[in-house]
């Protein structure tokens, strides 16, 4: 007979030696092949030969819910997974009547678990779909309601990413933060990153979105001692809109790790040209720098010219705030513009100029993103 392995070993363990602790006697439970699985208390020497001779009792039967054998010393019980056949539950030590009620108790007790488990995985399975985009729109209406899952309700897509690649840690860690199966769900569909589906208030705004990210990097980042990465889509108010949320919050972790290296809190809605560049074909790409750069490389440039044009933008093309960041004079900050300007025909302290040089750069580390 198949097994049905569906709870841990663990959670069995604990629910027999409740049921120890309170009723006294012994109990095991039993797979489906007949091995045993988790004990509390001493059993008999032959509960195995019992326990074999039931299984063969078993297979005669159409209907399993409640089968049970109660003789002088023990009791065994069937434990179904709906209608399947899925543990024995023995009972030993225990007057005839108590081991009744009591193994009776237990197997709704198991059962329930394993309702509850199958439900957990079901909606975990139901959410993955759902961001990936693989169910019609009838079918998530359906389950959710199936699944007590509510459409009408206001969410956002965050995706922690951890730069040391732990996910499985990561994943437990999350799990803990935000109780999965209520309103807010954890889940992950690849080794990349854990997705958090957030349930918010209606009154909630961007600013609460982003403090809850926050809040999410400094608390992951202080347990786990490892550096993350928090993305999200935008604000979503029905059920069918997370895969959107979802695949939003996947860009701006791609286009942070392009051109916002240093920040560990991306918002898709806050990504400004970094987003329109990720999404151009390269073969547009490469015509753009061919008509701005020619044939030189962006690897030509040298380290000290570049980083003294990145400090001029960030001034808004002021000459004399930049040198004073610099530390430098104004005449030096001036032969380091001209020297760009010499390499590629754009002047930077000409604001047509700056933003050309400032996209094409943006284009050059887009496309050495996609090639590597």
């Amino acid at each position: 007979m198949e097994e049905n392995i569906m709870l841990s070993n663990q959670v069995l363990q604990r629910t027999i030696s409740e049921i120890e602790n309170i009723a006294g006697g012994s109990c095991s439970v039993w797979a489906m092949d007949g091995h045993r699985i988790v004990q509390a208390g001493t059993e008999s020497m032959n509960a195995g030969e019992r326990i074999q001779a039931f299984l063969e009792e078993i297979k005669k039967e159409e209907i399993f819910q409640g089968l049970e054998e109660i003789r002088t010393g023990y009791a065994l019980f069937l434990v179904c997974d709906e209608e399947k056949p899925a543990y024995i539950l023995n009972i030993e030590n225990m007057s005839g009547e108590k081991a009744e009620i009591v193994g009776r108790l237990g197997v709704k007790q198991m059962e329930g678990l394993i309702r509850a488990y199958k439900e957990k995985i079901d909606k975990n399975r139901f959410l993955q779909n759902l961001l990936l985009d693989n169910m019609l729109l009838v079918d998530v209406y359906n389950q959710a309601k199936k699944l007590h899952i509510e459409n009408d309700q206001k969410r956002v897509v965050y995706l922690v990413e951890a730069k040391a690649k732990d996910n499985q840690m990561l994943l437990e860690q999350m799990k803990g933060m935000y109780a999965s199966g209520m309103k807010d769900f954890v889940t992950a569909v690849d080794e990349g990153s854990v997705i958090l589906v957030k349930a918010l208030e209606e009154t909630d705004g961007y600013r609460e979105v982003f403090e809850s990210a926050k809040s999410i990097a400094d608390t992951v980042s202080a347990e786990a001692m490892v550096n993350i990465r928090v993305s999200y889509g935008t604000m979503i108010h029905e059920l069918k809109d997370v895969s959107k949320s979802y695949k939003e919050a996947g860009m701006a972790l791609d286009v942070g790790r392009i051109f916002y290296p240093d920040r560990n809190i991306l918002a898709y809605n806050e990504l400004g040209i970094g987003r329109l560049i990720h999404q151009l074909p390269l073969s547009l790409c490469e015509m753009f720098l061919k008509e701005v750069f020619g044939d030189r490389d962006v690897s030509e440039f040298e380290e000290e010219t570049l980083s003294t044009v990145y400090k001029f933008f960030e001034n808004n093309l002021n000459i004399s705030e930049t040198a004073r960041q610099l530390y430098i004079h104004r005449n030096t900050l001036v032969y380091r513009l001209e020297k760009i300007q010499k390499l590629t025909g754009l002047d930077v302290r000409v604001f047509e100029d700056a933003l050309t040089f400032k996209i094409a750069m943006m284009v050059s580390e887009h496309m050495k993103f996609m090639n590597q």
